[in-house]
C-alpha cells in the first residue's frame, strides 16, 4: 500500500480512537435488541403496522423475516430525483418475493441547487445537509427496521442520509441511485453561452436555450459536480451495488439493480441468509473514509467533500481534516478528466470504463485498502466486475480493466497530473482549500490587489459597470456557515471567467462555497476563521495586496501583524441575508454550526 496512504489511514485512527471507539459502543448497544420491532409495545407495533396489507401483517408478526425502511429524497424538482417516484412499489414487490416486507418510512427534502444558485433559497442548501440527516434519524426511529434503502443521488442529499443512517449503524444500509441524463448540449460549449451573456455578447433567449439542451430529462446533470462525486464516493465505499453508479434511468439494468439492492439489505440483515451480518458501522470504517478521500481527489471531485467527508466521518466517530486531504492529494495522481477538469461528461466516463478500471487504477497503485466490507461483503473485489443483465436479473462479470478512452480516463502509468488537485492553502488570512485540477498552470499563483465586497450581487454589478477590469483579487467575505449559510458562489464563476479571458490575473478569496462545477478561476474558498467569527478576511481593505500561491499553499495579505492587529473589523447588516423565504427559520443553525474544517455541522455527531 502507498505510504502517504498508510500514514494518513494511521494518524486518522489514532487521532480517532476514542470517539469511534464511543461510536461503536453505541452501535453494540442498539444491536442487542434485534428484530428492533419486538421492543415495541402491542399498541406501538399496531399503530406501526395499522395501514399494511392483511399478508403484510401476519408476515411482520412472525419477526422472522426482514422489513425495511425506504427513505427517499424523491421530488419532481430535482431531475436525478424524478424517477425515485415508482422505485418504492418496486421496492416493495421485490422485498414480498422474498417473504420480506417494506415501507415508506420517510421523504426527506431534497433541493436543487441549480435552481437556487445566486438566490435567497441557496443560503439554506448546506444547512438542509443536516435537516436531512434529522429527517432520516426521524424516519427510522419508530424502531420497526431491519435495515434501510436510501434513495438519493444530489449536492447534500446523499451526505445528509448517509449522517442519518449512520445513527442506526447497528443496521444494514444500501444506497439506490438513479443515474444520469443522457448527455445533451456539451458542458464547454454551454459554459461558453454563459460567459457570453455575461459578456452581453449573448441574448437571455438564448442563454435559456443553451440551458434546456444541458439539463433536458429525467437523471443527474452530466457534469462532475458534488452530485456525481457524491455517487462516485457511494459505491468506493461500498453502499452502491458494484456498477450502479452510472447507468441511466432508462437502462433495463436500472429496475434490476433497484431490486437486487432490495434483496441485498436483506441478505445483510441479522434476518437475511449471510453467515455475518453487514450493518453499517462495519462498512464504514477509518480505511474506508481514507478510500474515499483517495477516489474523490483521483477524480477531480468536488470540493463540497472537503466538508461533506469530514461530517459523514464525524458521524461515524472518525475526524478528519483538511491536512489529511492536502497529505494525499500531493501522492494521489490525476485520473479523471471530466467536466469541469476537461470536456468530457459522467457518460463518457461510464463508455470508458467507468468505476470498474478507476477500482483497478487505484489498488494497482496501493492507493486503495481493501481490508474493508462493502455491502458485497469483505474487501474490493466484486467492484472491479461491471454489470449485466442475464434473465431480467444483475449479474457481475469481470470484463478488460483497461480505459476505452484515455482522454477521460488515463491509463495509471500516465496520469493526467500527478497530485490530486486539491490544495490546502495557509496564511495569515487563515485556512481555505482551493482545487487545481481544472486551473490552467498559469493560473496558480495570482498576486494582485484586493477588491472587498460582501454581496455576491455587488460582485456582479461591479463586473457590469467595468470596475473589475483589471488584475484583482475578488474578496467576497461574509458567506461563511455562521453568516448566512455559506452559499455556493457559481453565479461569479462567468463574469469571473470574462475577466480571465481578457488577459487580468483574477482569483476569488471567500468564506463562501463555490459550486462543484466550478474550476476555471483560482479560488480560495471555505476560508476560516469566517469573517463574522473575527477572521482576518473582515479587516481587509480596498488595496491590500494579496497572494494566492497553490505550489506554495499559501494565502496570506502583505500586512504586518501589527498593523491587522490595529485594524476594525468590519461589521455589515447581515439581516437581508437572515430574512425571506425561510431563512428567518434557521437561526439557531447559524448560531450552532462549527467551521467549514469541522464539516460545517448543525448536528451533533455525540454528546
Amino acid at each position: 500500500m502507498n505510504k502517504a496512504f498508510q500514514n494518513v489511514l494511521k494518524h486518522i485512527t489514532l487521532r480517532s480512537q476514542d470517539t469511534r471507539a464511543a461510536y461503536l459502543e453505541r452501535m453494540q448497544t442498539q444491536a442487542q435488541n434485534c428484530p428492533p420491532r419486538t421492543t415495541l409495545s402491542c399498541g406501538n407495533f399496531a399503530h406501526g403496522i395499522a395501514a399494511c396489507s392483511p399478508q403484510d401483517k401476519q408476515q411482520l408478526r412472525m419477526m422472522n423475516h426482514a422489513n425495511i425502511a425506504i427513505i427517499s429524497a424523491y421530488n419532481d424538482i430535482l431531475s436525478a430525483h424524478q424517477p425515485y417516484q415508482d422505485y418504492p412499489e418496486l421496492i416493495k414487490r421485490s422485498l414480498h418475493a422474498i417473504g420480506s416486507t417494506g415501507q415508506f418510512a420517510g421523504g426527506v427534502p431534497a433541493m436543487c441547487d441549480g435552481v437556487t444558485q445566486g438566490q435567497p433559497g441557496m443560503d439554506l442548501s448546506l444547512f438542509s445537509r443536516d435537516i436531512i440527516a434529522m429527517s432520516t434519524s426521524i424516519s427510522m426511529s419508530h424502531n420497526l427496521f431491519d435495515g434501510g434503502l436510501c434513495l438519493g443521488i444530489c449536492d447534500k442529499i446523499v451526505p445528509g442520509l448517509l449522517m442519518g443512517a449512520l445513527s442506526f449503524g447497528h443496521l444494514p444500509f444500501v444506497f439506490v441511485p438513479a443515474g444520469p441524463m443522457p448527455s445533451g448540449l456539451p458542458n464547454k460549449d454551454k459554459h461558453q453561452v454563459r460567459q457570453a451573456y455575461a459578456a452581453g455578447k449573448a441574448s437571455k433567449q438564448q442563454l435559456l436555450d443553451a440551458e434546456l439542451a444541458s439539463y433536458h430529462s429525467p437523471g443527474t446533470c452530466t457534469f462532475y459536480g458534488t452530485a456525481n462525486s457524491n455517487q462516485l464516493l457511494m459505491e468506493v465505499m461500498g453502499l452502491h451495488l458494484p456498477g450502479a453508479s452510472f447507468i441511466a434511468p432508462d437502462s433495463p439494468l436500472r429496475p434490476a439493480f433497484t431490486t437486487e439492492a432490495a434483496l441485498r439489505v436483506v441478505k445483510n440483515s441479522h434476518l437475511g441468509n449471510n453467515a455475518e451480518d453487514i450493518p453499517l458501522h462495519k462498512i464504514i470504517s477509518e480505511a474506508t473514509i481514507v478510500n474515499a478521500m483517495v477516489a474523490l481527489l483521483a477524480s477531480g471531485g468536488s470540493t463540497n467533500h472537503t466538508m461533506h467527508l469530514v461530517a459523514i466521518a464525524a458521524m461515524a466517530g472518525i475526524q478528519i481534516n483538511w491536512s489529511d486531504f492536502a497529505k494525499l492529494s500531493a501522492n494521489v495522481p490525476l485520473l479523471m478528466r471530466v467536466y469541469p477538469n476537461g470536456q468530457a461528461d459522467i457518460n463518457d466516463f461510464q463508455a470508458a470504463g467507468g468505476m470498474p478500471v478507476l477500482f483497478s487504477h487505484l489498488l494497482q497503485l496501493g492507493l486503495l485498502s481493501e481490508d474493508v466490507y462493502t455491502v458485497m461483503g469483505e474487501g474490493l473485489s466484486a467492484y472491479l466486475d461491471s454489470p449485466v443483465l442475464m434473465n431480467a436479473k444483475i449479474a457481475w462479470q469481470r470484463q478488460a480493466l483497461v480505459s476505452q478512452n484515455p482522454s477521460v480516463l488515463c491509463k495509471r502509468s500516465m496520469p493526467f497530473e500527478n497530485n490530486g488537485g486539491l490544495v490546502l492553502l495557509q496564511g495569515n488570512l487563515g485556512r481555505a482549500v482551493m482545487k487545481t485540477s481544472a486551473l490552467e498552470p498559469k493560473h496558480r499563483y495570482v498576486s494582485a490587489p484586493a477588491i472587498i465586497f460582501e454581496s455576491q450581487n455587488d460582485v456582479i454589478q461591479a463586473f457590469e459597470q467595468g470596475e473589475l477590469d483589471q488584475d484583482c483579487i475578488i474578496v467576497l467575505r461574509f458567506q461563511g456557515p455562521r453568516a448566512n449559510g455559506m452559499p455556493e458562489l457559481h453565479k461569479l464563476t462567468p463574469a469571473l471567467g470574462v475577466l480571465q479571458d481578457k488577459g487580468y490575473a483574477v482569483a476569488l478569496v471567500t468564506d463562501g462555497r463555490m459550486s462543484g462545477a466550478s474550476g476555471k478561476v483560482p479560488a480560495a474558498i471555505h476560508l476560516w476563521p469566517e469573517a463574522v467569527r473575527g477572521g482576518v478576511l473582515a479587516k481587509l481593505k480596498n488595496g491590500d495586496l494579496l497572494s494566492l500561491d497553490a505550489g506554495q499553499g499559501l494565502l496570506r495579505v502583505d500586512l504586518s501583524d501589527d498593523v491587522l492587529k490595529k485594524r476594525i473589523e468590519a461589521t455589515p447588516d447581515l439581516s437581508q441575508n437572515r430574512q425571506g423565504l425561510g431563512r428567518e427559520l434557521f437561526g439557531n443553525f447559524r448560531r450552532n454550526v462549527s467551521h467549514a474544517e469541522q464539516g460545517a455541522m448543525s448536528v451533533s455527531s455525540g454528546e
